[in-house]
């Protein structure tokens, strides 16, 4: 069975097709620049392996539609193609930001599911209206294949009332539906998923903390493989510090800024979400970049990254406390989690009195797949488990489509 997985931007749209019995990536690739004078596709066959090769096409996109009947072209191509043609796709997995809470389940697209990402519009208003137009690109261009659609927020579902309320007035949450969501639950699922297989026990017996770190970073708190808590909030604003986002920081600094810098909602809205976090901090938002400045002495990279951590560190805690000190492992993961070894070691630094205790060698290799990078008397269990969102979307719709 093939499946497609797309994930659809407002100017963008990522896509793969894998092959699931062996669980390989055919090809994957990116439309950009749709809408724009000129847009640019890169398409990668067997991505990641020894006989990868790669496609850059450029021409005008005026809409997503264009772009896929791009993608279609490159993927049954005579020569290059990877299938005859797209009849050999059995499914389409759609990864959809929001669901709201009336969404506690991956879904088959019909006009239901659409009405569910269209009421939540408000709550996603970059992501939602882009991920509905991806899927009905696809139900014109792929008549007869099944949409499956896997939000973002499903895994937030399970969290309590005391975990995901604010303590606003009640009939906000009412109204507006202002409450915790969290993000990245494609990730911190399969993260929750792969955490106990890798330890051998059942997946209802799990208690994990994730740490989802990237260009967005989110971490997770999981009880009995049950998401107890996340540092995501209303949207993916809230939490730690990140790449571009500010994270949690004292709600009144928001008027005290706009009323002082004069600023609109929306203008304050983008210097939190893009200006703000490692890049407001020193300038620079990419881990490569910020290791190679402080190695140089640059004072404020040295500061943003000891916020990171600091921020990291406390979320943690706090999750230790919730999953009373009962704790199987805690997993690295995302771009930083999986290959910055710095970040992994100042994170767990000093931690022995709570049973963390690291294996510096063992961090320090770089290796593909699952591995642990605790020491062996260390009582809780440092792992780094490669994400792999698109995969879990692929299983997902592959499960839901043998159903029907």
């Amino acid at each position: 069975m093939k499946i497609l997985i797309v994930n659809s931007g407002s100017s963008s749209c990522k896509y793969q097709l894998i092959e699931m019995e062996t669980e390989a990536v055919l090809c994957s690739g990116i439309a950009e620049r749709i809408g724009l004078e000129m847009g640019r596709l890169a398409h990668k066959i067997a991505p990641d392996t020894d006989k990868e090769e790669k496609i850059i096409r450029e021409q005008p996109f005026p809409t997503h539609k264009e772009a896929m009947e791009l993608v279609i072209e490159l993927l049954t191509d005579k020569d290059k193609g990877v299938i005859k043609d797209q009849s050999e796709i059995a499914a389409i997995g759609h990864r959809v930001l929001h669901g709201g809470e009336e969404v506690t389940q991956p879904m088959i697209v019909d006009e239901k599911c659409k009405q569910a990402i269209r009421d939540c519009f408000p709550l996603g208003p970059l992501h939602n209206p882009a991920n509905l137009m991806g899927i009905e690109v696809c139900e014109k261009l792929f008549p007869g294949v099944p949409n499956v659609a896997v939000f973002d927020t499903e895994f937030g579902m399970d969290m309590p009332d005391e975990s995901y309320m604010y303590a606003l007035p009640y009939e906000y949450y009412e109204t507006m539906r202002i409450r915790r969501y969290g993000f990245h639950g494609t990730s911190h699922k399969y993260i929750a998923k792969k955490t106990a297989e890798y330890l051998g026990k059942p997946l209802n017996e799990l208690n994990s903390i994730t740490m989802h770190l990237g260009n967005g970073s989110s971490m997770s708190c999981v009880k009995n493989g049950r998401c107890l808590d996340t540092s995501m909030g209303l949207t993916p604003l809230e939490g730690l510090v990140m790449g571009t986002r500010c994270g949690t920081i004292d709600p009144a600094i928001v008027p005290f800024i706009m009323k002082n810098k004069n600023l609109t909602p929306e203008e304050m809205d983008t210097l939190m979400n893009k200006k703000s976090g490692l890049l407001g901090l020193c300038g620079l938002s990419d881990m490569r970049d910020l290791h190679a400045a402080r190695d140089k002495g640059d004072k404020k990279a040295d500061l943003a990254f000891r916020m990171l951590i600091h921020s990291i560190r406390k979320t943690l805690g706090a999750y230790f406390f919730l999953l009373d000190g009962k704790v199987d492992a805690v997993t690295f993961t995302a771009g930083i989690g999986e290959h910055d070894e710095l970040v992994r070691e100042d994170v767990v630094k000093n931690l022995e009195s709570v049973g963390l205790v690291l294996d510096k060698e063992a961090n320090l290799k770089r290796a593909s797949g699952a591995r642990t990078i605790s020491a062996p008397e260390s009582k809780v269990k440092i792992l780094v488990i490669p994400t792999n969102e698109e995969l879990q979307i692929a299983q997902v719709a592959q499960e839901l489509v043998s159903k029907k």
